[in-house]
C-alpha cells in the first residue's frame, strides 16, 4: 500500500482521497460511499413494503441523512474540480444530480419525483469504471465479470422499482409486493414472458418495452465482451510487461508483442 503524499492545502487532500485507491484513507472513503449506496438501495426496497409507522420514520430519517452526505460529497467534488463546467456535465456528476435532486424536490412538495430515487444505484458506475470495488481489481477478466454483474443488477433494480411504482396502486393484484416486480423484471429481461403478470397502464407498458430492449442489447453485449476476452486469453500465460503493462502473452514469447520489451530470459528459464 502506498504512502500518503504531502499536500499543500485541504483542497488537494480531498481531491486525492476521492481519486485514490492505494492508500488506506482513500479505500476507506470509497468503502464508506459504496456502503451508503447499498444501504439507500436496501432502504428504498424496504420502504415499498408494509412496515410500521415507527420503522418507516426511522428508515426515512436514515435515508435523508445519507442523501445529505451524498450532497456534501457532490459539493466537495465540485469544489476540488479544476474545470467545474466539464465536471458538472460529466456522466458521473449527472448521475449524482439525478440521484440527489429528487429528495429535495420531494421536500418542496413535488412528491411524484421521488420515484427517481431508484437511480441512486447508478452511482456505482463511478467505482466500477475505475476497475475496483473496495480494492483494485488487477485481473482484467475479474473486472469484466464484475461489470457484467453490476449491469444486470442495475437494470434489474431500476426496472423493478419503476414498474412497482407505476403499477402497484392501479394494479395491486399483479404487483402487490416488490418481489412481484423483481419476478416480472427477471421474466421480461430474459424475454421469457410467462404472461402471468402484465402491466395495465401505458407508462408501465413503455417501461416493459425498455426492459425488453435492455435485456436484448445490454446483457448480451456485456457477455460477448467477456467471452471475447476469455477467448483472447485462452492458451496464454499471465506475464505482465514491465513497460507497457500487457498481461497476457504466448507461452513461447520472449518479447512483449506490443512494445518489444524482453519478458523472458532463456538462461534462467523463467519469466520476469
Amino acid at each position: 500500500m502506498e504512502k500518503v503524499p504531502k499536500f499543500n492545502n485541504l483542497k488537494e487532500r480531498i481531491n486525492f482521497y476521492f481519486q485514490d485507491i492505494e492508500t488506506l484513507p482513500g479505500r476507506l472513503t470509497d468503502f464508506f460511499i459504496l456502503s451508503l449506496i447499498v444501504a439507500t438501495s436496501i432502504i428504498f426496497i424496504i420502504l415499498t413494503t408494509n412496515i410500521s409507522v415507527f420503522w418507516r420514520n426511522i428508515l426515512e430519517t436514515v435515508d435523508a441523512v445519507i442523501i445529505i452526505i451524498f450532497t456534501i460529497e457532490f459539493l466537495l467534488r465540485f469544489w476540488v474540480a479544476d474545470n467545474k463546467i466539464k465536471h458538472t456535465l460529466s456522466l458521473y456528476s449527472l448521475v449524482d444530480i439525478v440521484a440527489i435532486l429528487p429528495f429535495y424536490l420531494g421536500l418542496s412538495g413535488l412528491g411524484f419525483v421521488r420515484v427517481f430515487r431508484v437511480f441512486r444505484v447508478l452511482r456505482l458506475i463511478r467505482y466500477i469504471k475505475k476497475k475496483y470495488l473496495f480494492a483494485r481489481i488487477t485481473n482484467i477478466d475479474t473486472y469484466f465479470l464484475v461489470r457484467i454483474i453490476f449491469t444486470i443488477f442495475a437494470i434489474l433494480f431500476v426496472s423493478s422499482s419503476l414498474i412497482f411504482f407505476i403499477e402497484h396502486e392501479i394494479n395491486p393484484e399483479r404487483f402487490d409486493t416488490f418481489f412481484d416486480a423483481i419476478y416480472y423484471s427477471v421474466v421480461t429481461l430474459t424475454t421469457v414472458g410467462f404472461g402471468d403478470i402484465t402491466p395495465v397502464s401505458t407508462l408501465g407498458r413503455l417501461v416493459t418495452m425498455g426492459m425488453i430492449i435492455s435485456g436484448v442489447i445490454f446483457i448480451p453485449w456485456q457477455l460477448s465482451t467477456f467471452l471475447r476476452r476469455m477467448i483472447h486469453t485462452s492458451g496464454k500465460i499471465k506475464v505482465k510487461c514491465k513497460k507497457c503493462g500487457l498481461q497476457y502473452h504466448d507461452p513461447d514469447s520472449t518479447y512483449c508483442r506490443t512494445c518489444g520489451t524482453t519478458i523472458y530470459i532463456p538462461k534462467r528459464e523463467k519469466y520476469l
